[in-house]
C-alpha cells in the first residue's frame, strides 16, 4: 500500500511538470488587421486616399483627339444639383485631360460619392468603396486648396494618384498645398457640394 501511495505521488509531479513546461498558446485575433479593416483604417488616417488596384500607371485610358480636350469649363451633374467647375488645364494637364475623356466618355455617369465629411466629398470611383480606379502620375503645383478646390485621392506613394477618383473641398485645406493634385475650382455651386451626402449619384459631367 505504501509502495502504490509513492507511485501516484511521483505520477503526480510528473503531470503537473509537464503540464507547466509547455507554453502557452497564443491567440493573435486580436493582434490581425484583415484587408478590409486595414483600408478602413487608412482612410480615417489620411486626406482624400484610393487603394488602386493596379500598378500601371496611365496619363489617360483612352484616347480623343487634343481639340476636344481643350475646355475648361465643366457641369458636374448630380441629384442635388449641378456643379459648375473651372479646370486647370495649364497646370495640371494630363489630369484635366484625363478627367476630360472619362467625362465625355460617360465614365462617371451614377457614380457615387462614396466618402463625405464636414470639409471634403469624394467620389468617382467606378467600384464605389474607395478601393477602386487605376493609376496615374501625380501633377502638383502652386494652386492652393481653398473652399471649392477640385482635387485627385491618392495612396501612401505622392507620385502616383488615381485616376478616377476626385475630391472637392468644403472648407480651406491648405494642409493639402503641395501633396495632392490640384486641377480645378467650384465656380457655382457650392451650395450643392454642401448637400452631397454620402450615396448620393453623379449623373455626368457636361463639358462647356
Amino acid at each position: 500500500m505504501f509502495t502504490t501511495l509513492i507511485i501516484l505521488g511521483l505520477f503526480t509531479v510528473y503531470v503537473i511538470n509537464n503540464n507547466v513546461s509547455k507554453p502557452a498558446v497564443q491567440n493573435s485575433a486580436l493582434d490581425t488587421v484583415s484587408p478590409t479593416q486595414a483600408v478602413n483604417i487608412q482612410q480615417q488616417k489620411t486626406a482624400p486616399t484610393s487603394q488602386p488596384q493596379t500598378a500601371n500607371i496611365n496619363a489617360s485610358e483612352n484616347s480623343t483627339s487634343s481639340s476636344e480636350l481643350t475646355s475648361e469649363q465643366v457641369v458636374l451633374q448630380t441629384n442635388k444639383g449641378d456643379i459648375e467647375l473651372t479646370l486647370y488645364s495649364k497646370e495640371a494637364p494630363n489630369t484635366v485631360k484625363n478627367f476630360l475623356t472619362k467625362a465625355q466618355n460617360g465614365f462617371y455617369a451614377n457614380k457615387i460619392f462614396h466618402r463625405v465629411e464636414d470639409w471634403v466629398i469624394q467620389g468617382g470611383d467606378p467600384l464605389g468603396n474607395g478601393t477602386g480606379g487605376g493609376n496615374m502620375v501625380t501633377e502638383l503645383n502652386d494652386k492652393p486648396f481653398v473652399v471649392g478646390s477640385l482635387g485627385v485621392a491618392r495612396g501612401g506613394d505622392i507620385k502616383i494618384s488615381n485616376d478616377a477618383q476626385f475630391f472637392i473641398t468644403k472648407t480651406d485645406a491648405s494642409w493639402l498645398n503641395g501633396q495632392y493634385t490640384n486641377f480645378g475650382i467650384v465656380t457655382k455651386g457650392i451650395d450643392v457640394v454642401n448637400k452631397i451626402e454620402i450615396g448620393d449619384k453623379i449623373l455626368g459631367i457636361t463639358i462647356k
